[in-house]
């Protein structure tokens, strides 16, 4: 048994790097053979993918599965066709995804995160603004480990804050971390959902991200309101106790000069990858799934090369190549079973009657639009076990062939803004699960308990803010 779960770990890891090389090929130069050779392969990892899945993990691609050959049984549309386009669809996704986590091999090399740390220590010195800063900082290392940004995080402040225990510096700590992550599904371009729905509505990248930016400011003011609440629903002064730690952490923290350099060079990198992948997405056109993993494997390997390193970029990638990429077997296989449900959804016509119903419910309950019930699909669906990408995949996935009033920017806001929902409240997401795992509080309590108000009023601003640039162009 273990034997045959190495052999597929190995065929799967071939496998999808080969379907990432195919993708490539067949959008520099499509062809239908070649369009036919990436769908061989897509089945090829879904089926060695979800061979290696326990029972539980298979629940979720195995409905979707389900859900897409009913549909196209139903509607008498071809099986073959299904199993070659539904796995092709995703290629430009999957692609981003195997090709991301690239980016953390940097965070490794240097302590960075020491160093932003240090250097705001003295002006982090009240709870708001060290509440703030934690949420900004996590804010910018997701751009560079998505969710694993939450781990890390955690057991960065855990250090910081060992000495402070009890619900309310865990609320302090898990409140700052789930909140900042969920809102970088407004704007940061490395998160997969967010690329996903700016490349398939054709939605403004620099104005989406612009408005998903100031939002997620909103957000972060809004959570200071809350701690505000709960600092004195808690009778405690988290202030005094950061100035605490401060001052032992003070004693045997990293010189400031070395910190000072560290800052720089990691700014300077944020920067650079940032500003490659606009340049190129606006002087070539290029689509933006498909600038971002050659300009990150590029960018990387850069790195390595100017700090003298090349042999741990390659130690980087053996170790990668061998171990890493066989973990994200039920992340592959669930958007491969996703791409057929869009494929057989969008083939039978099955979207229109959606969008239709959508917009139908929109008309019989007083004061809802459109764009008011789409961040509800998110949340339902997160609720339902689907995650945030996974949702974003779907619901973009049915409107990029639907004919809208709406501005694509609004559309795409509509839509992370319940992802960010998603994120904070649904037990059955990753981010929240992480959360838990870490901390050692439930799900229900780092999720609905500490979060299910933020979100009502997060809506309702988000809202406030679509409604009235709907009104005005509208």
């Amino acid at each position: 048994m273990s034997y045959l779960k190495k052999l597929t770990g190995i065929v799967f890891t071939f496998a999808i790097l080969a379907y990432a090389f195919l993708h490539y090929t067949t959008y520099i130069s499509p062809t239908e053979k070649g369009f036919y050779y990436l769908g061989i392969v897509g089945i090829t990892v879904l089926v060695t993918g979800m061979t290696r899945l326990s029972f539980r993990a298979l629940i979720v691609p195995t409905f979707l599965l389900f859900a897409a050959f009913l549909i196209q049984w139903l509607t008498g549309g071809g099986f073959v066709n299904l199993l070659i386009q539904g796995v092709s669809k995703m290629s430009n996704l999957i692609t981003l995804l195997l090709i991301v986590p690239v980016i953390s091999w940097i965070l490794r090399e240097e302590s960075y995160i020491d160093a932003i740390i240090r250097l705001g220590q003295r002006l982090f010195h009240s709870s708001k603004k060290f509440y703030v800063g934690i949420m900004l900082v996590n804010q910018i290392i997701a751009y560079f480990l998505l969710f694993g940004s939450i781990p890390m995080m955690y057991e960065f402040i855990n250090d910081f804050f060992r000495s402070k225990t009890g619900e309310a510096w865990e609320y302090f700590k898990g409140t700052a971390l789930l909140r900042s992550f969920a809102l970088t599904t407004l704007w940061v371009v490395s998160i997969p959902s967010f690329a996903f729905a700016v490349d398939h509505l054709g939605a403004s990248l620099g104005w989406t991200i612009l408005q998903g930016f100031v939002i997620s400011m909103l957000g972060i003011g809004l959570a200071l309101v809350f701690l505000t609440r709960k600092e004195k629903a808690y009778q405690i002064n988290f202030t005094i106790g950061i100035k605490e730690e401060m001052q032992h952490r003070l004693n045997s923290a990293m010189p400031q000069k070395e910190a000072k350099k560290l800052v720089v060079e990691f700014s300077i990198l944020f920067v650079s990858l940032f500003s490659t992948i606009f340049v190129i997405h606006f002087l070539l056109g290029w689509s933006i799934l498909a600038i971002i993993p050659p300009i990150i494997v590029i960018w990387t390997a850069g790195y390595f090369i100017f700090k003298k390193r090349p042999e741990r970029f390659v130690a980087e990638c053996k170790a990668y190549i061998a171990v890493d990429i066989k973990q994200k077997a039920q992340q592959f296989s669930l958007l491969l079973a996703a791409g057929m449900l869009i494929y057989a959804i969008n083939q039978s016509g099955v979207s229109e009657y959606m969008v239709d119903a959508l917009f139908y419910l929109a008309d019989v309950i007083p004061f809802m639009n459109f764009l008011a019930i789409i961040p509800f699909m998110a949340i339902i669906l997160g609720f339902l076990g689907l995650g945030p990408l996974t949702v974003i995949v779907l619901v973009a996935g049915i409107l990029e062939n639907v004919s809208l009033i709406y501005p694509s920017e609004l559309v795409v806001l509509a839509m992370t803004s319940g992802s960010v929902i998603s994120v904070m409240l649904s037990p059955v997401v990753l981010p929240v699960i992480i959360l838990s795992t870490t901390n050692r509080l439930s799900i229900i309590k780092n999720g609905l308990g500490f979060n299910w108000s933020y979100a009502f009023l997060f809506y309702l601003m988000v809202q406030l803010y679509i409604q009235t640039v709907w009104y005005i162009i509208g």
